[in-house]
């Protein structure tokens, strides 16, 4: 059972940065069809804000590790770890590359973040019912 919940955990991991990618990317091409290259660099500066921190806390939680630590302390650090990592990269983003445009960069911040409410839908094909 213990085996089945981990691949679940991965398996889900990997969809949700999947669908992250997969957003950034139409949504980078949308922003150059809108706004040509301002626009596609501001949006996809958004879509790297809001991915790189999730990454970070898959890494320190231990998700594809083979040696896993569970409990709160690691949540903890984790957590704090990625928002750390987030306030850190919007201030480096608005100090020393300012988005030419704040709209793209927010809407690509908010709609890679809000894919964790895609989850239902991610996990369809990894659902299983026990007999």
């Amino acid at each position: 059972m213990q085996r089945f919940e981990v691949r679940r955990r991965q398996a889900y991991t990997v969809s949700l940065l999947r669908a992250q990618l997969v957003l950034a990317l139409v949504g980078t091409a949308g922003a150059f069809g809108l706004e040509r290259a301002g626009g596609a660099a501001s949006f996809a500066l958004g879509a790297l804000v809001a991915v790189l921190p999730h990454v970070f806390f898959v890494q320190r939680m231990g998700i594809f590790s083979s040696h896993r630590v569970r409990g709160a302390n690691r949540l903890l650090r984790a957590a704090a770890g990625k928002f750390g990592l987030t306030v850190a990269l919007f201030t480096l983003m608005f100090v020393t590359v300012p988005p030419s445009n704040p709209t793209f960069f927010f809407s690509a911040y908010v709609a890679v973040i809000s894919t964790h409410w895609l989850a239902p839908w991610l996990m369809l094909k990894t659902r299983r019912t026990t007999d």
